[in-house]
């Protein structure tokens, strides 16, 4: 079983991202960025598939510029076998044309499992899983918690709802994006970081893939962008009776 992982390369969770001064966007200048969180959750579970025997092979694809290759190289360094990088410059893509992006690849690589972080941390979209599924005509498994491969034509996916577990038997190929309590993803060692090096990694461009420009035509139009408000400081009251006052007369909650 062929085991695709998409991977997404974004602003690292840890850094405190910052709006540049015409609102246009975010600043992305000496900006530390790592892989998507949530795909290093899905290449941890396809790497753990392999592990276990259930599948043979592990593919990362990533959409973006050149600089995406770093992000791939991580997944690599984990334990993935090869990657592949369609190269798009520096031109933002949107999820849609990302879904189109991969459907391709899933089709010429012929997987048979495409594992998908739930969304990215850089614009919580949460719609490129859903779209992939529906152009391929795949079964899909969204907010994966557990991933349970039964056969080469079949795995089980508990997911979560707001009503608590639910557990779908999809036929495969099917898609599956991964919710955070799926895995811990492993830190990679020094060594296998060296090894990803030679790990090989193919460069398409949309042709390669069988897409033209237009793909990549904006659906969306960014206004303005902005921080979100800073939260103001609490005050301390004298006694219940205040407190009653104050949520009452000021805060309007009773």
């Amino acid at each position: 079983m062929k085991v695709l992982v998409a991977v997404k390369r974004v602003v690292d969770y840890n850094v405190k991202v910052r709006v540049k001064s015409d609102g246009s966007g975010v600043d992305l200048a000496n900006v530390k960025m790592s892989i998507n969180p949530f795909d290093e959750i899905a290449v941890e579970e396809a790497i753990r598939l392999k592990e276990s025997g259930k599948a043979t092979e592990v593919v990362l694809v990533s959409v973006g510029s050149a600089k995406s290759e770093e992000t791939l190289r991580t997944g690599l360094a984990m334990g993935a076998d090869r990657g592949i990088l369609v190269d798009t410059d520096e031109q933002t893509v949107e999820p849609l044309a990302v879904a189109k992006i991969l459907k391709s690849v899933a089709q010429s690589e012929q997987a048979d499992l495409v594992i998908l972080g739930k969304q990215a941390i850089d614009d919580d979209c949460n719609q490129t899983g859903q779209m992939l599924s529906a152009l391929l005509d795949w079964p899909q498994g969204t907010f994966a918690s557990v991933v349970d491969v039964l056969s080469p034509e079949k795995v089980n996916v508990t997911r979560e709802v707001d009503g608590g577990l639910q557990t779908l038997q999809l036929r495969l190929p099917a898609v599956v994006t991964t919710d955070l309590r799926l895995n811990e993803p492993r830190f990679a060692s020094l060594p296998n970081i060296m090894k990803a090096k030679k790990k090989p990694v193919a460069k398409l461009t949309l042709s390669d893939v069988g897409l033209g420009d237009e793909v990549l035509t904006p659906r969306l139009t960014v206004k303005t962008t902005q921080e979100p408000a800073s939260r103001q400081a609490g005050i301390k009251v004298g006694n219940v009776a205040e407190l009653i006052e104050k949520l009452k007369n000021e805060a309007g909650v009773l």
